[in-house]
């Protein structure tokens, strides 16, 4: 949904793109909650202190997210691609969300690497409440984190803030890591209740019209960002992800449906493999907005345009062609780069 929203220059009709990326936070905080749990769970039997499983988790994160990500921009400093070299700092130290927030303004090229921010930014301090907090605390705590995220977006529509802000700021994000983490607690502890609330066609079918509901609502509202999209429309996001999220993990030793043969189609299961490599580098290969004429891929892209027109045949040729690129060069990635280097995560267990 991203690709397609960013290659096609947000001509799906509703906003992919957000509610993409909100799905990957939501998918970060089911798994890294259900991760940390563990390692609680192990620290406690193995009677060590929890400085252990700290430890292991950021080297861990580190080998997973570090080495493809610094390259990039090694490499994008090296061949000056604007504006890498004059917002390094930012870009080094996973601020590049705070630049944007703070100015008012985008990155060009690697405008997207925000998500990747809010994303360290999280890390930070979620492995320390979940590890170091009593296990009683931990529902409590995440439910204030979905609420203290929704208050702090109420605060800056009300401030006059750009919507920009609280799009890309990592607290007001928190509904999103905070709902996929009572989901992961509740799968993690096997809640009956919730396992079976989430079993249910019916809770799919209600998260879904959750969202359809609230886009209807913000295009009715205004065209743009409004009060809805800036306020509600992450949390409807995130209902709509931890609604799919929990029927296909809730299900998957029961009764299964087509979704589940769908994500575990093989290719896309390959997809979701690469999928780090692909939303690094999808950026560079084409943007509606502000790639270079020059890029190769741009060429490719106007000659297919060209010859089968604007509309949907030339589109739909396009975003085929500019899939393929992306995933050839992930798929580089991974074998060349990300595979060898994961192998060290073996050596640092829990």
């Amino acid at each position: 949904m991203v690709l397609f929203d960013h290659w096609s220059g947000d001509r799906l009709g509703f906003p992919a793109s957000y509610l993409g990326v909100c799905m990957f936070f939501v998918l970060s905080g089911f798994l890294i909650t259900r991760i940390l749990l563990s390692a609680k769970e192990k620290d406690a039997d193995l009677k060590r202190g929890h400085g252990f499983s700290l430890k292991r988790f950021y080297i861990r994160r580190t080998i997973r997210i570090f080495p493809i990500y610094y390259l990039t921009l090694a490499i994008l400093f090296l061949l000056n691609v604007e504006p890498v070299r004059s917002k390094i700092g930012w870009l080094v130290t996973y601020m590049s969300n705070n630049y944007i927030a703070i100015s008012d303004n985008w990155l060009g090229s690697v405008d997207h690497l925000w998500s990747l921010a809010v994303e360290e930014q999280f890390y930070l301090f979620f492995p320390f409440l979940i590890l170091l907090l009593p296990l009683k605390n931990i529902q409590k705590s995440l439910a204030f984190l979905i609420l203290l995220s929704v208050l702090l977006r109420v605060y800056f529509y009300v401030s006059g803030a750009s919507w920009i802000r609280p799009y890309v700021l990592m607290p007001t994000c928190l509904d999103a890591f905070g709902l996929g983490g009572l989901l992961g607690y509740g799968v993690y502890y096997q809640k009956e209740k919730l396992i079976n609330f989430f079993s249910k066609t019916s809770t799919l079918l209600i998260g879904t019209a959750v969202y359809v509901l609230t886009v209807i609502w913000l295009q009715a509202v205004s065209e743009g960002h409004n009060y809805v999209s800036i306020i509600f429309l992450r949390l409807a996001e995130s209902i709509i992800s931890v609604a799919v999220l929990g029927y296909l993990v809730c299900r998957s030793n029961t009764s299964r449906g087509v979704l589940h043969s769908i994500f575990e189609w093989e290719p896309l299961v390959y997809i979701g493999r690469i999928s780090y490599g692909i939303y690094i580098y999808h950026n560079f290969i084409y943007n509606a907005y502000h790639s270079s004429p020059n890029n190769p891929f741009v060429k490719v892209s106007n000659k297919i345009t060209a010859a089968l027109s604007d509309g949907f045949a030339g589109t739909s040729v396009k975003i085929l062609f500019l899939y393929i690129s992306v995933i050839l060069i992930a798929t580089v990635s991974w074998f060349l780069i990300e595979k060898p280097i994961n192998k060290l995560k073996s050596r640092y267990g829990y």
